[in-house]
């Protein structure tokens, strides 16, 4: 990996924005040194484990009409962190390595972590779903708002892509297999 940091900036609804840096392992100094100034600054690091400050570095800073915030997350392997808002709820829900975060989406406080056995390839999220899906390469879990965990479904191949279809959740394994999930339940379509 290079010590250049990476960036992508995303829109939510609401006028949230979020610029995302990241690095690979033990180039934080890269990710941080365009850090800007104002807001809160959390540092939510240890979740991924006690020496995080050598591990990947990732920076989200949100900005919206409540004002602005930054959070700092840390992840054993390289990753893109990616989020959803999820505005019933009033998170923005975070992947980054083998964590999902569950921030504030207006001052950026976090209100709940789960960490998966294995990499979190994305989080869904559909207003007609009363939970966000994180998709990890090997389960896929529903996360109510608290964090708690609604269900839980393990698979037998690597998952490699997941998508929200026709309101099923389709899976794609390494494999080249493609299967389908009720996103509301976990259970296989009828």
């Amino acid at each position: 990996m290079t010590a250049e940091a990476q960036q992508a900036v995303v829109g939510y609804p609401g006028g949230i924005r979020v610029r995302y840096r990241w690095a690979g392992t033990g180039d934080g100094d890269a990710v941080f040194a365009l850090s800007e100034a104002g807001g809160e600054l959390f540092e939510y690091g240890d979740r991924a484990g006690s020496a995080f400050e050598r591990l990947c570095r990732a920076e989200l800073r949100a900005e919206g009409p409540a004002g602005a915030w930054a959070a700092r997350l840390a992840s054993p392997i390289f990753d893109v962190p990616a989020g959803v808002a999820w505005d019933t709820a009033g998170l923005l829900v975070v992947k980054y390595g083998f964590v999902t975060y569950g921030l504030a989406v207006r001052t950026g406080e976090l209100r709940w972590s789960h960490r998966s056995g294995s990499p979190v390839l994305a989080v869904l999220g559909s207003s007609r779903l009363p939970h966000v899906l994180v998709q990890a390469e090997i389960e896929t879990f529903a996360l109510e708002a608290d964090g708690e965990v609604s269900w839980r479904v393990g698979h037998s191949d690597v998952v490699a892509e997941a998508e929200l279809i026709g309101g099923r959740l389709v899976l794609t394994s390494y494999a080249g297999l493609v299967s389908a999930l009720d996103p509301a339940t976990g259970r296989s379509p009828a």
